[in-house]
């Protein structure tokens, strides 16, 4: 029978809870990401209601596809042994997920809900960098030893580890632990079950190290294709598991972070449709407050150049243009040269390639512009449809060069802005198009006032 999802979630609003209490049933089973689902955007007061109708097991399975802040609120408001037996009861790298995003009185409160061998692994985890797959990893994985028989590896992971997703690859050790292969399952079904595990092994292994950041596990993945990665410390002993499936939800808060600071606003801590009306107007206020009183300048600098445009009034018809074209150059060349430096593309050692290429870029791209702006000029002129004065041709030369001037250095500033700051350990991202763009119309209106001063001095100046 089909589920109507959009119709359960209205029921939902509604208080009406109803529907939840089937779904640990056979004929309602559903997959526990879809149960999730429905919380997505219900207010926390309702989700928490929703979520306490849950058979106990389906808690269990759904709590880990739940949204982080929705995860924190629950094990807040929950009963504390409701609480406590949900994140003993989660995998390795779920709990460990629910637990880094914490901090403070927070990680101390829940911490002391975990048993005495979950709360170790977790102090032990959470001694590694933010920014290391260390908090990532699934220590649920299976193990055998190479002299084993097919059939003897066999009868030993039925007995000693239980079903789970990073039990897709098997993990060969020595009896010190350290890794020395990885076999799929299906290595197992197609062999014959007499056959020694150093038989079919392919030394074949890519494994991560605890230190590495998760943007190299991302790449690994990507290069090799897997599904899941065994990570090892410095002494190559295997310590636990990455599945593609986490990479997959650390690179979706990644980029839904990088995202909202290049659009110019704080990073949300909540989904949009769950943070406050004065939550969002903090975390926007910041930043348009900065630009605000950086675009200010701009007001600052054609003062300064009061005297040439009451020279030329003619000038400051064109201000718009030269400055949105100098900001937008600026916008593109930033938002290229963060996208190549997260896919590892470019380094900051790529600065003086990426300098002279933008460069290159800028002159092309300010040539193309100041053609057509030198040309609209002269067309409006000689069709008589705007009057100019009698040096108008100074005036289509001044837009020409300025254009090249202006939409170079906006290529220029929005391609070394990024690499500056990640070169001060700071994220490339904070380096948002408005940002750019008000850095670039600043210095616009000093390239275009110099350039004009120049070419018009003894005319229109």
């Amino acid at each position: 029978m089909q589920i109507n999802f959009k119709e359960i979630r209205k029921k939902l609003l509604s208080g009406d809870f109803s529907n939840l209490l089937s779904f640990g049933e056979n004929k309602r089973n559903i997959h526990p990401t879809e149960v999730a689902n429905m919380f997505v955007s219900l207010p926390f007061e309702v989700a928490l209601n929703a979520f306490a109708s849950l058979p106990e097991r389906k808690q269990i399975n759904v709590f880990p596809y739940l949204e982080i802040p929705l995860q924190h609120y629950l094990a807040k408001k929950l009963p504390k042994e409701s609480a406590s037996h949900i994140l003993n009861e989660l995998t390795s790298d779920d709990r460990m997920l629910f637990f880094s995003a914490l901090k403070g009185v927070a990680l101390a409160t829940y911490t002391d809900f975990l048993n005495k061998e979950n709360k170790a692994a977790v102090h032990s985890l959470l001694g590694y960098p933010d920014k290391s797959i260390a908090r990532l990893i699934n220590t649920d994985f299976a193990t055998i030893e190479p002299g084993q028989t097919i059939a003897e590896a066999i009868v030993h992971l039925r007995n000693n580890h239980k079903d789970s997703e990073a039990a897709n690859v098997i993990y060969v050790v020595d009896k010190n632990g350290k890794l020395v292969d990885d076999i799929p399952v299906r290595r197992f079904v197609l062999n014959d079950p007499a056959k020694k595990i150093e038989e079919i092994l392919d030394g074949m292994c890519v494994n991560l190290k605890m230190t590495d950041s998760k943007e190299d596990a991302v790449a690994k993945f990507k290069e090799y294709d897997r599904v899941v990665l065994p990570v090892t410390n410095a002494e190559h002993l295997l310590l636990g598991v990455l599945t593609v499936d986490d990479v997959l939800d650390m690179e979706e808060q990644r980029a839904t972070k990088d995202i909202q600071q290049f659009g110019g606003l704080e990073s949300l801590d909540y989904p949009y449709v769950n943070t406050s009306f004065f939550g969002l107007i903090k975390k926007r206020a910041g930043w348009l407050i900065i630009l605000f009183l950086s675009e200010m300048l701009t007001a600052t600098a054609m003062g300064y150049f009061d005297a040439e445009i009451s020279k030329a009034v003619v000038l400051a018809l064109f201000v718009p243009l030269i400055i949105s074209s100098g900001g937008n150059s600026g916008s593109q060349a930033a938002t290229l040269i963060i996208r190549a430096m997260a896919l590892k593309e470019l380094t900051i050692k790529d600065w003086w390639f990426v300098m002279r290429r933008e460069v290159l870029s800028g002159l092309t791209l300010g040539i193309i512009l100041g053609s057509i702006g030198f040309v609209r000029i002269v067309v409006w002129e000689e069709l008589h449809w705007y009057e100019y004065g009698e040096h108008w041709l100074l005036l289509a030369t001044t837009i020409f060069f300025s254009l090249i001037g202006i939409i170079t250095w906006g290529t220029l500033s929005g391609s070394m802005v990024p690499m500056v700051l990640k070169s001060c350990k700071l994220d490339p991202a904070t380096s948002s198009a408005p940002f750019v763009a008000t850095l670039v119309d600043v210095t616009g209106l000093i390239i275009y006032f110099t350039i004009a001063a120049s070419i018009l001095k003894g005319t229109l100046l």
